[in-house]
């Protein structure tokens, strides 16, 4: 097996790997589920995707506490296939592929449910989901400022130098400023809604990131009731959508990552439309397929059909 790939791929090019993986066809209410299983430190995940071209697995760990010890939250590993062998390719590092595809679907998401005249991101929390999602959302939408609203002030003050660095008119805020944000991202561990959905414009697009847990949420049940809603999939949602299942979405309500690509859903901008991610394997798939083929490493640089 070859060492373990550097992820540099670029937040547009994550975007552009996991659009070209579901217009190809990907059927992403049959990709397999995800395991977990609590362990003393917090819980370990298993996600295997498999592809014609390409297979793949990350183990990872979440572990609570080490954010407290000056440790990542979530660790692991990425380990990449040949699809039609599944000889091992490369390895790659399971938090920083985490770090770069989470945002990269909102990214693909939001593309495609932020109005015409997008400007506004507020964002909620300041760690490394928060700083991935204003850059790839920087990448795709015209944005012009950002709002942090984020615990810690220390933190709030360092995301919205960073975006500033981006060219974006920054500054922190409090909950309330959703009422004026053309975007909203929710990137916490939250298991409370973190504001009022009352307050979020009909014009405006929310996606919540922060949780894979059936009794966790960053949204409530009034902005549920608003919106058109969007997934990744039906099926997981079914299974780890916390804020679709504790406000009792129906269903059918319910609209795939695959079906919006496709134009299939209509997308209106008289009433919110809320996206709720919980990150699927089939993502990291993607995009660590698309730094092999980067790298040179994949048939000489060349793309295959996943």
């Amino acid at each position: 097996m070859r060492p373990t790939l550097e992820l540099t791929l670029d937040h547009r090019a994550a975007v552009e790997a996991l659009e070209r993986t579901l217009l190809d066809g990907l059927d992403v209410e049959g990709c397999p589920q995800r395991s977990a299983v609590p362990v003393p430190a917090g819980e370990l995940l298993l996600m295997p995707a498999a592809t014609r071209a390409y297979a793949g697995v990350k183990v990872a760990g979440v572990a609570p506490a080490n954010p407290a010890a000056g440790l990542p939250r979530i660790t692991g590993s990425y380990l990449l296939l040949d699809g039609p062998t599944l000889q091992p390719l490369a390895l790659l590092d399971g938090a920083a592929l985490t770090s770069l595809r989470t945002p990269a679907v909102t990214a693909l998401a939001l593309r495609a449910l932020a109005g015409p005249d997008v400007a506004h991101l507020v964002v909620f929390g300041a760690g490394p989901q928060a700083f991935g999602h204003v850059a790839a959302l920087r990448a795709v939408l015209p944005l012009e400022r950002v709002t942090v609203v984020a615990r810690r002030p220390d933190a709030a003050a360092q995301l919205v130098r960073y975006a500033a660095e981006l060219g974006l008119e920054a500054a922190a805020g409090g909950p309330e400023a959703v009422a004026k944000a053309d975007v909203v991202v929710c990137c916490t561990t939250a298991r409370t809604p973190l504001f009022d959905g009352r307050l979020v414009p009909d014009g405006a697009a929310v996606a919540a990131v922060g949780s894979h847990e059936p009794d966790a949420r960053e949204v409530d049940a009034q902005l549920v009731g608003r919106a058109d809603l969007f997934v990744e999939a039906r099926a997981v949602a079914r299974r780890e959508a916390g804020d679709l299942l504790m406000a009792q979405a129906a269903e059918e309500r319910l609209v795939n990552l695959s079906e919006l690509l496709a134009g299939a859903a209509v997308v209106r901008h008289d009433r919110p439309r809320f996206f709720k991610s919980v990150g699927m394997a089939w993502q990291d798939l993607a995009v660590a397929a698309a730094q092999y083929e980067l790298t040179g490493s994949g048939e000489s640089g060349s793309k295959r059909s996943l």
